[in-house]
């Protein structure tokens, strides 16, 4: 088979490259020549772990190329995924169509022959039918039908996801359109991958439902956690508590700074704009994107609490920026609110990220950016703990107590014992590991 992936963004590039080592041939296009030549020569835009490699095998195999020139591309193809970004909108937050818009009506030019056009963007729901009409508009004559895809990829765990995915959902309504889908994901059948073929409006909410639910599971915790402190409780030990129930599931049960990436916080807000239009408001999703917003803020002043209620002229060490382990990704992650806040109270902050610093840079121009770990702590009045990459997981205590002016530490993460902390002389504070402490070390 043979596929267009318009759009070389995380999802576009992932998928294109998962797509290809499947045996299929895929061209992935792009607007922006810059991309594409980087790409062309072997540089990925973006940090995923296997993405090189896999990138980098299939060109060589012939099976993956990239171009600009999207009429050549979806000559001749079987399907064509549109794969390009839909953020918010700014004013209403509602998701912003306008590349997807745009796709849609490059692409009726270059239709000639049957072609499958899929949505594989996290769209609104009606957004298939949109497209289909601008389609139809710009070329009345074309042959294809509509299919919504949306993708289930998380950041950092992206390929495996792709290969080994829980589900595949398909919105089709055409048993031609169908049979070039089955077609497409039979390597995920071998392996008795459920397939759920839906309408197209059930497949695009789909998606919505799913992500909302997960940002509900996430801030549920959080707000576990704040209870956990008040009454001396463990928020771990109610996790697996709760977690053990197949009924709720342990995964997304991990109490932190609030969920944050390209996914979650748009999506909530999209689905909140939607279902306000439709009338049926989500009180729910509504109640989870306001908690959220709120939860980062109040990490900072958690932060500022542990200093002894003042980080003025302090030297507050950071450690991780992005919004998750295992990805260079900044967008609504944690640190874009909680560093800001302390550098207007006063605080110098020195900062380390194993893959984020290079867009952080720009984000956060006013921090001090560090080679590694220890060097970002190095005589700092507190260490604070925002992403739990693996490389923050086993720092040797000692060191880090050695490094730090004064032994404080704050883990928005949990990734260490309170109990083992404090026997090491460190003021330590989590996040719903029962009563905080009420004053830093040192003060």
């Amino acid at each position: 088979m043979r596929i267009t992936m318009i759009g070389s963004g995380y999802v576009g590039l992932v998928s294109g490259a998962c797509f290809s080592e499947f045996g299929t041939t895929v061209v992935c296009v792009d607007r922006d020549s810059d991309k594409i030549a980087a790409l062309q020569a072997g540089e990925i835009p973006i940090y995923e772990p296997g993405l090189e490699r896999l990138v980098a095998s299939n060109v060589r195999a012939g099976r993956l190329s990239f171009t600009t020139d999207l009429k050549a591309a979806v000559a001749g193809a079987d399907a064509v995924f549109i794969a390009v970004g839909t953020p918010t909108r700014r004013g209403d937050g509602h998701a912003d169509l306008t590349f997807v818009h745009a796709a849609a009506r490059e692409l009726a030019a270059a239709l000639t022959d049957y072609t499958v056009v899929v949505t594989k963007s996290t769209v609104p729901v009606g957004t298939g039918r949109e497209v289909a009409a601008l389609i139809r508009e710009a070329n009345p004559s074309a042959d294809f039908d509509m299919v919504s895809n949306p993708e289930f990829l998380r950041e950092g765990s992206a390929i495996d996801d792709f290969m080994r995915p829980d589900r595949v959902v398909i919105g089709a309504e055409t048993e031609r359109a169908r049979k070039v889908m089955r077609q497409l994901y039979r390597p995920l059948y071998l392996n008795e991958t459920p397939i759920v073929f839906t309408g197209l409006e059930t497949a695009e909410l789909i998606k919505y439902a799913a992500n909302a639910f997960l940002a509900t599971k996430i801030t549920f915790i959080n707000e576990m956690a704040d209870l956990c402190e008040r009454v001396g409780a463990d928020v771990q030990q109610v996790a697996r508590g709760i977690g053990l129930d197949r009924r709720i599931g342990s995964k997304f049960l991990h109490a932190g700074p609030g969920y944050g990436g390209s996914c979650f916080p748009k999506d909530t807000l999209a689905l909140v704009r939607t279902a306000q239009q439709q009338g049926t408001p989500s009180r729910i999703v509504e109640a989870v994107v306001e908690v959220n917003d709120r939860r980062k803020r109040d990490m900072a002043d958690k932060i500022i609490a542990h200093c002894g209620g003042s980080v003025a002229g302090k030297t507050i060490a950071v450690l991780g920026v992005t919004f998750k382990p295992n990805t260079d990704d900044m967008r609504e992650a944690p640190s874009l609110t909680i560093v800001p806040v302390l550098q207007r109270a006063g605080a110098n902050v020195r900062a380390y990220d194993p893959e984020g610093m290079r867009e952080a840079r720009a984000l956060l121009p006013d921090v001090t950016w560090c080679d590694g770990a220890y060097e970002a702590m190095t005589d700092a009045d507190c260490l604070v703990i925002i992403t739990e990459w693996n490389a923050f997981r086993d720092l040797d205590i000692a060191r880090v107590k050695q490094a730090l002016k004064a032994p404080n530490l704050v883990d928005l993460r949990n990734i260490y014992d309170p109990e083992r902390m404090r026997e090491a002389g460190f003021s330590y504070t989590g996040i719903g590991r029962g009563r905080q402490p009420d004053l830093p070390a040192g003060s």
